[in-house]
């Protein structure tokens, strides 16, 4: 049996998947622990028009939330590291 979406529904992109998986290495997951990758649209003045954030949510802790303001697929492996590493989730 094969899991599809729903009507309406998009599988994630490859690049939200890449995020993703990039997000599990750097922080060493398990696979007890949720990633969410989401893009969102900022409609705000000086604002960037999308944004990424990325939220892991661990079986027993807190979430841990951080914003990238920039597309997913414009997105570096040293630009998430940094953000990842060096910067307080929100």
């Amino acid at each position: 049996m094969y899991l599809e979406p729903r009507p309406g529904i998009a599988w994630p992109s490859s690049h939200l998947r890449k995020v993703r998986d990039a997000v599990r290495a750097l922080l060493g997951l398990d696979d007890d622990t949720a990633v969410i990758i989401r893009q969102l649209i900022r409609g705000e003045v000086g604002h960037p028009p999308l944004q990424t954030v990325v939220e892991v949510l661990p079986m027993d802790g807190e979430v841990q939330r951080w914003t990238l303001h920039r597309p997913a697929e414009q997105i570096t492996e040293n630009e998430l590291r940094a953000t990842l590493l060096h910067h307080r989730p929100i």
